[in-house]
């Protein structure tokens, strides 16, 4: 029978903290036995740093440019190809419980009338992007038999201590009043920035409680008959840092380790980073900002506490796993739809900000005859829906742009791609007239070159050893060349 496939993803989580990513201070112990069993991939980058074109291009194996969804303002169409859809085309059992995000979750009811007529007409059926619409789940749940290819589909739909989707009818189930589930007044909250606080939700209503008790649930009700896919997604630890109960202080703030880079000067950057950091913490909608010491540590010890909470979750869908059997043909990946600033440079959050913190992710793979290892070639997470098909004997459909990441998978020395592409794409409006609403980046074995549509661009070393002038000028203007030579939105392969 072909393999099982587990899917586990955190929302805005970097590759650094985790213990295995070389973190001392977060305590991550079932995380960090996972990693010990699996192919460690250290130098895996995202298609984009934000969460819809990224999640979309990890389901569909290709860029923004291609698939459509370039910000978090607009759904994947429903005939949009993914590789879920052909493993259940083949025979898979599919699922999903927690975080989608694949389509855009604001009710129409409450989103602002566009300027223009739109460019296209839905030729869909009413209502196929609303499934992520808290208010569709007030009273029961909207049938769902096909998902973008997920055949079984349990949503919770927001962040931090938000309740919605199925996440909320399963709280009224187990006794949670609507007001209980509904109330964002914390217990406690940060003097210093407004979305670090203690929820009044009890830990046993939290996102992490539903996602990680109905993944175990789907696991354990599966059959060695028929082999499945579940794609085991936390919306945390995104902010608002929001860890419930015993987590809130977990970690003390006082303790925590800041940033090598967190008092290092800027130098010279492009414009709007030197404008990030006149931002504050006051913004809503939230975005990007400088932040000071005292935030930085109460931020880092709420989403400690929050990626420990996410742990012990993890620790019980694998414990289920093993449970059921079943462990020994299921192939085990771990990874984020993208990462955060988190103190780099002074910084917060992300947007328009293509350093490691934002663009490199946690990846894991582990599976039958994949030995322990660690391996420092380059993936993207474009690569990930070609791997499923060749890791479950399936041919890729038409137009993917990603790469098998098997060959390293076999050998942890091999490579299969000489640079990986990123993309940003901003919706221009008067929150972000002064910022680049175009970023594009390659990132090498040796460099990352980004360039912005302000025409302003950036060259980094990723080498420990600083090289040569004469070397650096010359890698330099070959990552110039590459990267301006190519058309992101006509390429089919990286």
């Amino acid at each position: 029978m072909r393999p099982n496939i587990l899917l586990i993803m955190t929302d805005q989580h970097r590759a650094d903290h985790v213990g295995f990513g070389g973190n001392q201070q977060v305590r991550t112990p079932n995380l960090d036995r996972l990693a010990g069993e699996s192919r460690v991939f250290d130098r895996a980058y995202v298609a984009n740093p934000i969460c819809m074109p990224n999640r979309c291009s990890i389901l569909t194996g290709r860029m923004p440019t291609s698939h459509g969804v370039l910000f978090n303002d607009r759904s994947l169409p429903p005939n949009t190809n993914t590789f879920v859809k052909l493993l259940a085309k083949n025979g898979y059992h599919t699922g999903l419980v927690g975080k989608a995000h694949i389509q855009y979750g604001m009710s129409r009811f409450t989103a602002l009338p566009m300027e223009k007529e739109p460019a296209y007409t839905d030729v869909f059926e009413e209502g196929w992007d609303t499934l992520e619409h808290p208010d569709r789940y007030l009273h029961q749940a909207p049938v769902i038999d096909d998902f973008y290819g997920f055949k079984q589909a349990e949503f919770s739909i927001g962040h931090g201590d938000s309740v919605g989707g199925h996440h909320y009818l399963w709280a009224r189930d187990k006794g949670a009043s609507h007001e209980e589930l509904t109330s964002r007044e914390p217990l406690k909250k940060s003097e210093s920035w407004w979305q670090v606080r203690q929820p009044s939700l009890p830990e046993e209503y939290y996102s992490t409680t539903f996602i990680s008790e109905r993944s175990a649930a789907f696991i354990a009700e599966q059959s060695n008959e028929q082999p499945w896919f579940l794609q085991c997604s936390f919306p945390d630890p995104h902010h608002p840092f929001t860890p419930p109960g015993k987590w809130w202080d977990a970690y003390d703030p006082a303790d925590m380790q800041l940033p090598d880079s967190f008092t290092q000067p800027l130098g010279e950057v492009p414009a709007h980073l030197k404008l990030f950091h006149s931002f504050d913490a006051r913004g809503n909608p939230v975005q990007m900002f400088g932040i000071n010491e005292t935030q930085l540590k109460e931020a880092l010890a709420a989403q400690y506490g929050m990626i420990e909470m996410i742990d012990e979750g993890i620790g019980q869908v694998l414990q289920t796993l093993e449970a059921s059997g079943q462990a020994d043909n299921t192939y085990v990946i771990f990874t984020s739809d993208h990462g955060d600033m988190f103190g780099d440079h002074g910084l917060m959050l992300k947007g328009v900000m293509h350093y490691e913190g934002c663009i490199r992710v946690p990846m894991t793979v582990k599976g039958p005859q994949i030995d322990a290892a660690r391996s420092n070639s380059l993936v993207s997470s474009l690569d990930l829906a070609q791997t499923v098909l060749e890791l479950t004997g399936l041919e890729e459909f038409d137009h993917m742009q990603g790469v098998s990441m098997v060959p390293v998978l076999s050998d942890p020395a091999t490579s299969v791609r000489d640079q990986v592409f990123i993309e940003e794409d901003l919706p221009m409006n008067e929150h972000v007239a002064r910022v680049p609403h175009k970023v594009r980046t390659l990132v090498t074995a040796t460099h990352r070159t980004t360039l912005y549509s302000s025409g302003e661009k950036e060259v980094y070393l990723a080498m420990l050893e600083p090289a040569s002038e004469e070397v650096r000028q010359a890698s330099d203007r070959l990552a110039l060349a590459m990267l301006n030579a190519t058309d992101l939105s006509r390429l089919n392969r990286q």
